[in-house]
């Protein structure tokens, strides 16, 4: 438990951030983190408090006071682990996935899709049933405020860098011809990067980060030798559409609730809704016959990087990128309408997009038509255009 605690406390994540030139400019209004250990207690006595959400720790509400000011000593690593961080938002898996599936391999966009959607759904269930706080500020620097109110342990920006790194490197090993050596020093590096850039960012605990790395290591070894079984099942089974659709729902509407609103659930649905629509858009190309995935004898070469190959994989990211972002719009503004119609909302009532009832079946079918539109109709278009 001293180990725990030590690992877990905020002064830890404080002294890297300052040992990385990042440091906390002390205001008035700020109070003195509490002794190490008091953590722990407060877990056994508050189940369902989040100190972050609330901010008394900081001795006000997040709407009366402003954020901590810091002071920044080394710019090129403060760039470094922001961009790392950044390698770990949704938003980066969700413009970088599409792109393997268009120019690289679709094979290895589908590994990808699955190994994400399981860590993510397990990591993001952990974080709200242990409910763990995230470090205090002061005496940490906090960098980020979107998932300030979501618990810490463990990390899931460690634990999908990990898993999709390694996911990567397992995978396409049989894919495409490259120097393993060079793919696993890639892999360890970003991994690397990713997670010492929560503790940078102030927005996770050693222990958040260390227990990330190694759920996602149990799950990438325990999964590793059934990865081509499920392939098998999820392109030629005939109930594999229904089954990850009705699974994928369900496991979205008994997602754990808190007693105020964070974006987990949310983010849990976007992602489970794309892995959804992508797996049946892949199990509908398999039946027609066109996978899109590379001819000939596998492994293929490395894609040469010439003019016309950038110019063309430009032309499809750009052409992509319009095409899911208006299939999102759509998809979103139908199923909100339907449901608030359905629930007899008043349209103009945002806050009731947060209700279960709504943010789930919403976030759900438009992702699902996201990456259903990615996996089935995006290559097609490409043809149609001359892109691919």
């Amino acid at each position: 438990m001293e180990l725990l605690t030590y690992l877990h406390d905020s002064e830890l994540v404080a002294r890297f951030q300052r040992l990385c030139g990042l440091f906390l400019v002390e205001s008035a209004h700020l109070k003195p983190e509490r002794p190490r250990g008091q953590l722990v207690r407060d877990r056994l006595d508050h189940q369902d408090s989040n100190s972050n959400y609330k901010y008394k720790e900081n001795g006000c509400a997040s709407r009366d006071c402003g954020r901590p000011r810091y002071e920044v000593r080394n710019w090129p690593l403060h760039f470094l682990f922001l961009l790392s961080a950044s390698l770990g938002h949704e938003i980066f898996y969700i413009t970088c996935l599409p792109n393997i599936h268009w120019s690289v391999d679709p094979f290895l966009c589908r590994r990808l899709l699955n190994m994400w959607a399981l860590v993510m759904y397990v990591g993001q269930v952990m974080k709200d049933l242990l409910k763990l706080p995230r470090p205090f500020s002061p005496p940490v620097v906090k960098l980020e405020t979107r998932v300030d109110a979501e618990y810490g342990l463990p990390s899931t920006h460690a634990m999908a860098a990990t898993a999709i790194s390694f996911t990567l490197l397992l995978s396409a090993t049989s894919r495409i011809q490259f120097q393993f050596e060079v793919g696993l020093i890639i892999a360890v590096t970003l991994a690397t990067l990713v997670s010492l850039s929560r503790l940078y960012t102030g927005m996770h605990s050693v222990l958040d980060v260390i227990c990330g790395l190694l759920i996602s290591a149990v799950l990438l070894g325990g999964t590793y030798p059934y990865w081509e079984t499920m392939d098998h099942f999820q392109l030629n089974s005939p109930i594999s559409p229904i089954a990850v659709l009705v699974l994928f729902y369900f496991l979205c509407y008994i997602y754990p609730e808190l007693d105020h609103y964070s974006t987990t659930r949310a983010d849990t649905t976007t992602i489970l809704g794309t892995c959804a629509g992508a797996s049946v858009g892949y199990w509908v190309n398999q039946q027609l016959g066109q996978t899109f995935e590379p001819e000939g004898m596998l492994p293929v070469p490395l894609p040469t990087m010439t003019a016309s190959a950038l110019a063309l994989g430009t032309g499809r990211f750009l052409v992509g990128a319009a095409i899911l972002l208006a299939t999102r719009q759509i998809a979103k503004t139908v199923s909100l309408h339907v449901l608030y119609s359905w629930y007899k909302v008043p349209k103009s009532d945002n806050n009731a997009r947060r209700r279960k009832e709504i943010e789930v079946p919403s976030k759900f079918a438009t992702y699902t038509s996201v990456g259903l539109v990615n996996s089935i109709l995006a290559n097609r278009i490409f043809l149609l255009l001359g892109l691919l």
